[in-house]
């Protein structure tokens, strides 16, 4: 199952250029069998969910993602609205007690900025940032960012021991699938999604937009 993990729409993030029946008409013309909202501290109503899956026949589901003072983190199972910025030592505890998954997200942002050769940062450095103690998976694949950059994401995954996710991060429409997730199950509903995410039932991989286009994009929101 073919699944974008990490995606924003307008109407509640407001960096997001995304309508939602656009993404999702979209979505299914990428070939996507699911898709994530993972707006930023803010989440979707189920019902509005729902309703928008059931209208347009594609699995939709909810995350969030939350800032914290170790980076943002993409959550799942975790249905809270916390607009604060987070200690992630406390994200950690609430989302645990809810059975929920939390994966570092876009980890190794800004580092095309300067090079990682420039700042002669080796995989060993890289894997102690500290947002890597708390979080089930890391994003290793982000439609927003340099090669260089989700290939850093990459090796400290493997270093540590921890899966890897892919998602477009899309802010537009002509971003949705740069990145995807595939699950080796079909997911029906954000519990399945939760369990098979535990599980590790996944990998990520190019999408079918940077299939066509190239991997690695030069802009980010």
């Amino acid at each position: 199952m073919r699944i974008d993990l990490h995606i924003h729409t307008a109407p509640l993030s407001a960096c997001s250029y995304i309508d939602p029946h656009e993404l999702v008409q979209e979505a299914r013309r990428m070939k996507l069998d699911g898709i994530c909202l993972t707006e930023h501290q803010v989440l979707w109503d189920l019902a509005g969910v729902d309703k928008l899956a059931l209208e347009e026949g594609i699995k939709i589901f909810r995350g969030n993602e939350y800032t914290t003072n170790q980076g943002d983190v993409l959550v799942f199972g975790f249905y809270e609205d916390i607009k604060e910025l987070l200690i992630i030592q406390e994200l950690r505890e609430a989302v645990q007690k809810a059975g929920g998954f939390m994966i570092a997200a876009h980890p190794f942002r800004g580092f095309k900025t300067f090079g990682i050769g420039q700042l002669q940062m080796t995989v060993e450095q890289a894997s102690k940032r500290k947002v890597f103690e708390f979080v089930d998976a890391v994003e290793i694949g982000n439609g927003k960012l340099s090669e260089d950059e989700n290939d850093m994401a990459r090796k400290v995954a493997e270093k540590l021991g921890l899966p890897g996710t892919g998602g477009s991060d899309a802010h537009r429409v002509d971003e949705i699938a740069s990145w995807i997730t595939v699950f080796e199950k079909d997911i029906e509903n954000e519990q399945e999604l939760v369990k098979e995410l535990h599980a590790g039932r996944f990998r990520a991989e190019v999408g079918s937009r940077n299939a066509e286009c190239g991997s690695g994009k030069d802009d980010q929101d």
